[in-house]
């Protein structure tokens, strides 16, 4: 089964401060939003992208994943994440054929591996009605007070931090969205209060998601360690800032956003 993924691109990226709507800035020439996007359909087991963006940025969005033809549509998103994902699930079922998986994935998470896409969709093609890719937490996790006082210290062996994409039967998804009346941050727990089981995967540390200037850092040092492909160079050649049609050039930003 080919599997659609949503990409919810409505965020201002506030703590990234870069002036832009996060899924806009650039690494190394190329907007989070097409890596995410290319990395989705590069992964050989999703074929449609629906890409939920701020209603006032729809052109510039539209223009990021140009490249990628009529296998992705550019819908608006609402104000919270998830009346975004909602959004572009409306438009999955409007525009494309019956769904099967569906993915929910973060522009943010602009470089997460091909092998943690296919992990998922092939969780769901072998039953499980939602997947979420997780990895172990690594520091020590303390459990305090209202006063700020360390309670416990809890057992972290079976805890995990979680990733996407998170996959799911489109079913479960609209069921979820359907009964949905308050903001989440992760479409799991929409699930999971409908009493579903949601079977894990393992995660990447690649998948980090850029939110702070910090993490934005580390996606640069981590593809400057890695070959740079002629696209790649390409893109970095060319790379200038994004604006909205008519908008005045201000010139070019050191750091391509």
């Amino acid at each position: 089964m080919d599997a659609v993924a949503l990409v919810p691109a409505a965020g201002r990226g506030v703590r990234l401060g870069a002036g832009v709507p996060k899924a806009l800035v650039r690494v190394r020439g190329r907007s989070l939003l097409s890596r995410a996007v290319c990395g989705l359909l590069d992964s050989g087991s999703v074929s449609r992208v629906v890409v939920a963006a701020p209603a006032d940025q729809l052109d510039p969005m539209t223009c990021e994943v140009r490249e990628f033809g009529d296998r992705v549509h550019v819908v608006p998103g609402g104000g919270e994440r998830t009346d975004s994902v909602r959004a572009a699930l409306e438009a999955a079922d409007r525009l494309m054929p019956p769904l099967g998986a569906v993915l929910v994935h973060d522009a943010a998470r602009a470089f997460t591996p091909a092998r943690v896409i296919r992990d998922v969709v092939a969780a769901v093609e072998h039953g499980a009605c939602a997947v979420v890719p997780t990895l172990p937490v690594a520091d020590t996790v303390k459990r305090i007070d209202s006063e700020g006082v360390v309670a416990e210290t809890v057992d972290r062996s079976l805890l995990r931090t979680v990733q996407t994409p998170q996959g799911f039967t489109a079913e479960v998804l609209r069921e979820a969205y359907g009964a949905a009346e308050d903001a989440a941050t992760d479409d799991a727990g929409l699930v999971e209060r409908m009493g579903y089981p949601v079977k894990t995967v393992e995660g990447d540390t690649h998948a980090l998601k850029v939110t702070t200037s910090f993490d934005l850092a580390i996606a640069e040092a981590v593809l400057a360690a890695e070959p740079t492909s002629a696209a790649e160079l390409s893109a970095a050649r060319s790379d200038v800032p994004v604006r909205s049609p008519g908008e005045a050039d201000p010139g070019r930003n050191g750091d391509g956003s």
